[in-house]
Parts: structure tokens; C-alpha cells; sequence
């Protein structure tokens, strides 16, 4: 398990990929976008997350209730925001690895708190998020 797991995080990082989850069939499935587009779509769209390996670049909350809504085994990520990983600890067992863990994740523009973690914040299960998070997600859609 360790050699797999390390083998995501190279993955992710030799490929500069955003996401690579390591499926329970064996299959390793890669992805490039920002934010939590990726994990929202798996998640609406196949069991792809169920019982799988995750290497993800970084971690807020809102990331970390797709992850546990859609059953995954394992996580290793360089940050970790601490809401992300207060939600994780509410299902021991999800094996959450992580480099650093910082107070919450900062958007894009780097001067504020990302928008996803600022609307999960008050909630306190994975559960409570997703309607939040189909709402960002469908705003985001609908920007384009």
C-alpha cells in the first residue's frame, strides 16, 4: 500500500496534475483542474472515489467532504487545511497523510480565504456541505 500511495504522489507531482486518484480496481485516473471541479464530478458521476487512494496538491473542507461522501480509503496531500482535516477525523477510517497543515486554504488571487472553505465553514459534517458546494459549483457553471 505504501509503494502505491507513492507512486499517486509521484504521479501527481511528475505529471503536475492537480488530482490522481488510484481506484480499488487498480486503475489510476488523473486530472487537471482547479479547485474542486474534479472531485465534485467524480463524485456526481461514478464511484470512482470509493475505496480509492487520493493524491491531491491541496485540501480545504470543501474537497475533504467530496472525499469522504464518496468513500475513500486513503489521502496524501502537501496541505491540509485544519476544517479539512477536522472532517477527516470524523471517520477514522480515511488514512489522511499530509506535508503541512495550515488554518484555512487562500484563493487564487492569494488575498483571502478560498471561497469553498468560507461556505463550509459553520457546517459540521460532509453531509451539510454538498448542497453548498452543488450551489458553488452550478454558480461557477453558470459564470462561464
Amino acid at each position: 500500500m505504501t509503494t502505491k500511495r507513492h507512486n499517486l504522489n509521484e504521479i501527481l507531482r511528475k505529471g503536475n496534475h492537480s488530482l490522481v486518484v488510484g481506484a480499488a480496481d487498480g486503475t489510476i485516473a488523473t486530472f487537471n483542474g482547479r479547485g474542486i471541479a474534479d472531485l465534485y464530478g467524480i463524485l456526481a458521476s461514478s464511484s470512482l472515489l470509493r475505496d480509492a487512494d487520493v493524491a491531491d496538491k491541496v485540501v480545504g473542507k470543501g474537497a475533504a467532504a467530496l472525499m469522504i461522501l464518496g468513500g475513500v480509503r486513503s489521502l496524501s496531500t502537501a496541505v491540509i487545511s485544519a476544517p479539512a482535516l477536522g472532517l477527516f477525523r470524523q471517520v477514522p477510517a480515511i488514512e489522511v497523510r499530509f506535508e503541512k497543515k495550515v488554518p484555512n486554504i487562500i484563493n487564487r488571487k492569494g488575498d483571502g480565504p478560498c471561497p469553498v472553505e468560507t461556505i463550509c465553514g459553520p457546517y459540521a459534517t460532509a453531509e451539510e456541505c454538498l448542497p453548498l458546494i452543488t450551489r458553488f459549483i452550478q454558480s461557477q457553471n453558470h459564470a462561464k
